[in-house]
Order: C-alpha cells, then sequence, then structure tokens
C-alpha cells in the first residue's frame, strides 16, 4: 500500500473507500456513483480482503433486490402489495398538479409513477421537485376511498448520503499532505488516477470541479467527444444536475409564474447544459434572462428580483481539429446554437476550457487506490461555496490594464475556486497564487480572443497579463491557440 492510501486510511477512516470496487458493480447497474459508494462506505470499509469481499456481495444483493429496472415494475408493484411496503433504491421525482391540487411522486429508474405523496415530505425534500433526489424509499401500499386507483404512495425517504460529515476535519489535516499529494487525493476522489496525467491536465481536471465549489461560476468546456465532459457533473455531487440537449424553458430554469415555483437555479450548486450544440429555446427572452443571470447571479421575473447561486457550465462537441477551425477563420464558438453566439453572452462565461487538451477515457485514466468517498467528497465541495479567495490575487498582483471589469471578476473567481479546492485550509504560497492567475488568466483569454474574431473592433485588445508587486515588468499571456 502506497503511502499516501497510509496516510488517508489513518486520517480519513470510514470516510475513503477503493475506487475500483466500484467499477464491476457499475458496469451492470447504471446507478450513480455516490449511490454506489454509499453502499460500499457501509459494507466494505475495511482492508481485510475477505471482509471487503463479504461487503461486495452484500452490496450486489441489495441492489439487486431493492434497485429495480423498468422492466421490473411489475414485479415490485406485486412485492409492495404483499408486503405492504417494500424499499427501493431509486430517483424519486414530484411534480405538483394545479387540477387536483396535490402532489405526485414518480421513479425515475423503475417507471412507477402516480405515486402518493404528503406536501411534508416534499417541502423536507424540495431537490424533488426539480430534477430529483436518489434516495431509499419506502413505498407503501393502501387502497383510499377517493383514490382506488392510487394505491401506491411514499412511506419514508433517506437521502443517499452521509450521516454527520465532519468537513471541518479536511481542513484539519490538510497540512498533513503535499500540494502535489492533495490534488492527487482530489482527482483520485473523482475516479481519476493522476499519475496518468499532465501537471496541465491535472490543473484542467480542477477547473471541471470549479463550478461546485464557486458561487455562480461560468464554464465553458468545447472538445472531443469521449473525454468525460459530462461525467464530473453526472457522477461527482448529487447537488449537480446535468441537462442533455434538448428544449430549455425560462420557467424550468428560472420561475414559473403559474405556480410559483423557482426552477433549477434555485435548487442545484451547479447546472450543466450537455450537448450544448443540440439546444434549443422556447422562449425569446431566455438568453437575455441567462445573460442577465451570468453577470448578477440574478433574475426577474415579475416585479421581483430573485438572487441565485447556481454555477453554469456548458459543454459541447468540437469534431474538427482545432487549428484547422482557426486556420478557417471561424471561431471556438462555433458548436453553440445561433441564439447562444451573442456576444455579450458570451463575454459573461468566466473561463473557456479546452477540452482538447484532455485524454480520451481509456481504462489507465480511472485510479484503483483510495480517495474520499463521493458523497464526502461532494459535501466538502458544497461547504466550500461559502468561502471566498477572490481578493488574494490584490495581495500579490495586479492585473494589467487590458483587464476589464468582466476580465477581472473571471480571473478571480478562477484563482478562488482553484484555492478552495486546493488549500481548504487558508494556507498558500505567494507562487500558488501566480501559477493559479496565469491558467484563469488563459482561460479567460481564450474567450476574448474568439469574441475578437467574431468582432474585432469590439474585442480586439485581448492582451491580458499581471504585474508582480514586487517587480515592475507586466507578464503578458501568449496568443492562445492560434
Amino acid at each position: 500500500m502506497s503511502d499516501l492510501n497510509e496516510k488517508l486510511l489513518d486520517d480519513f477512516e470510514g470516510r475513503v473507500v477503493r475506487k475500483d470496487l466500484v467499477r464491476d458493480i457499475k458496469v451492470s447497474l447504471n446507478v450513480p456513483s455516490y449511490v454506489l459508494e454509499y453502499l460500499i462506505g457501509k459494507y466494505c470499509s475495511s482492508q481485510d480482503p475477505e471482509l471487503i469481499e463479504e461487503g461486495r456481495k452484500q452490496v450486489k444483493d441489495i441492489l439487486s433486490q431493492h434497485f429495480v429496472q423498468n422492466e421490473e415494475l411489475d414485479l415490485i408493484k406485486h412485492k409492495i402489495r404483499e408486503k405492504g411496503s417494500y424499499k427501493i433504491i431509486d430517483k424519486l421525482k414530484v411534480s405538483y398538479s394545479e387540477k387536483e391540487d396535490c402532489y405526485w411522486a414518480e421513479l425515475g429508474t423503475c417507471g412507477l409513477k402516480k405515486i402518493r405523496i404528503d406536501e411534508e415530505k416534499v417541502n423536507n425534500y424540495e431537490q424533488v421537485l426539480s430534477g430529483g433526489l436518489w434516495s431509499i424509499l419506502e413505498i407503501g401500499f393502501g387502497i383510499q376511498e377517493d383514490n382506488q386507483e392510487r394505491p401506491f404512495f411514499v412511506k419514508s425517504i433517506k437521502p443517499i448520503q452521509l450521516p454527520n460529515v465532519d468537513i471541518e476535519r479536511i481542513e484539519q489535516k490538510r497540512s498533513d499532505y503535499t500540494r502535489e499529494e492533495w490534488i492527487n487525493l482530489i482527482l483520485r476522489s473523482t475516479g481519476m488516477e493522476p499519475e496518468e496525467l499532465s501537471e496541465r491536465q491535472k490543473m484542467l481536471y480542477l477547473i471541471r470541479l470549479i463550478p461546485l465549489v464557486e458561487n455562480n461560476y461560468n464554464l465553458v468546456e468545447l472538445g472531443p467527444r469521449g473525454t468525460g465532459k459530462s461525467f464530473v457533473y453526472r457522477e461527482t455531487s448529487p447537488y449537480s444536475t446535468l441537462i442533455s440537449g434538448g428544449k430549455t424553458t425560462v420557467a424550468k430554469l428560472f420561475q414559473n409564474m403559474t405556480t410559483g415555483d423557482i426552477g433549477l437555479v434555485g435548487y442545484w450548486d451547479t447546472i450543466a447544459f450537455d450537448e450544448v450544440g443540440g439546444m434549443k429555446f422556447q422562449d425569446d427572452n431566455m438568453i437575455q434572462m441567462l445573460k442577465d443571470y451570468m453577470e448578477s447571479g440574478m433574475f426577474s421575473r415579475g416585479k421581483e428580483t430573485i438572487p441565485a447561486y447556481a454555477s453554469i457550465v456548458f459543454i459541447g462537441n468540437i469534431d474538427l481539429d482545432i487549428q484547422s477551425l482557426l486556420d478557417s477563420g471561424e471561431h471556438l464558438f462555433e458548436p453553440f446554437p445561433e441564439e447562444m453566439e451573442d456576444l455579450a453572452f458570451l463575454d459573461r462565461i468566466h473561463f473557456y476550457l479546452p477540452g482538447w487538451d484532455i485524454p480520451k477515457m481509456q481504462s489507465d485514466l480511472f485510479t484503483d487506490d483510495f480517495g474520499f468517498l463521493t458523497n464526502y467528497l461532494s459535501e466538502f465541495l458544497r461547504a466550500q461555496r461559502k468561502n471566498s479567495y477572490s481578493d488574494e490575487i490584490s495581495k500579490h498582483v495586479d492585473l494589467n490594464s487590458q483587464c476589464n471589469k468582466r476580465d477581472s471578476k473571471a480571473i478571480q473567481k478562477t484563482v478562488s475556486g482553484l484555492i478552495k479546492l486546493i488549500h481548504p485550509d487558508g494556507e498558500f504560497r505567494e507562487e500558488d497564487i501566480i501559477e493559479y492567475v496565469e491558467i484563469a488568466t488563459e482561460g479567460r483569454r481564450r474567450v476574448k480572443e474568439q469574441l475578437a474574431i467574431i468582432d474585432e473592433e469590439e474585442y480586439g485588445d485581448t492582451s491580458l497579463g499581471y504585474i508582480h508587486n514586487n517587480a515592475d515588468s507586466e507578464v503578458t499571456l501568449p496568443e492562445l491557440e492560434k
């Protein structure tokens, strides 16, 4: 066992898991990693190979009995009816019926619909109204005289999460690890093997996590297929939701004016739009509302202005060779729908992550070592959203005169996110800040350079850089991707 693994087991006993234990189960069942690891952490928390194997069998047995596929729907209905109630592991979704003035639940995987659920449970777990909540559910059976056609009801809800998550331990134990060890730990906690990545690739993987730790962070990643662009938002946190292409409405994203219900931005830490090239907007003012929200973190519906903190991520594929695309005179926002190629909208993006610099997902990129349980990692990431290190840049460097207000904000938010991920105890060196400023400036400059291709007159000055507080010389990043 490596020194890092031994240190992890000493410092975070019960909070780490061997990531390879998840993969053989996940191959046959499409269950999110945080669901599997919740069970693995409960039944496989040991270094004894025999106990680990016994625990793995228990996890498989539990999933085989209680994780239900759609084709088993009638069997599950039978079990609920015969036993009076039955436990199911599934994603609980709830919708409100205006006509009936009541809530109806459905289970996303097994397909059981029109399940009665009382208002108190909905109020306790509002996330079920927007995107759904993975839980261990007890579904009961009982005929009602006034509604004999809907006998199933939600008896209890236990969200898939770790009890008593002590995030303070991470801050206390961070000093036990070098910067490199900590970065490796975070990457392994997402399932990746850092030994297979370059230092630059490690940083890009970490930047994928910034929307989970930084409020109102706007990220774009476009690149080749098969690089795991959506993986982190689907598998790393139950507080992140992935929307795949299709139609998006103002009511769904912001607020339904009929019911008054707040949309996705009010329920999720991160909203990732996958296959951005296929996005369609039913509302003519969607882009304007997104534009305002990405700028201010607020949206207006009716007479009210409502704050929200969800970060926005746009993910898409670039099928052409990047250099060929640029040589043709096209810009790197080319995969976006025409409505989104609005200059003021694109200028709200804080970081353009070059997906072509990320390796394709292959077996050797997945770790067999220990990492944080995904639930523990997600709670750590979420807790970091309360912190801010945006003012740290000015203590070490001044951004140059070419950095306007939006540029400065973007760079500050990226640096703040990296500090939260790598230095959760708030202890870092000046050279760390310099490194983070440079990669943050690169990501923001990529946005500006693409805007300059579209409109050189307005966005022609892209020479973003910084001046070290202890030096007179200015550092300007070289032009990118040309």
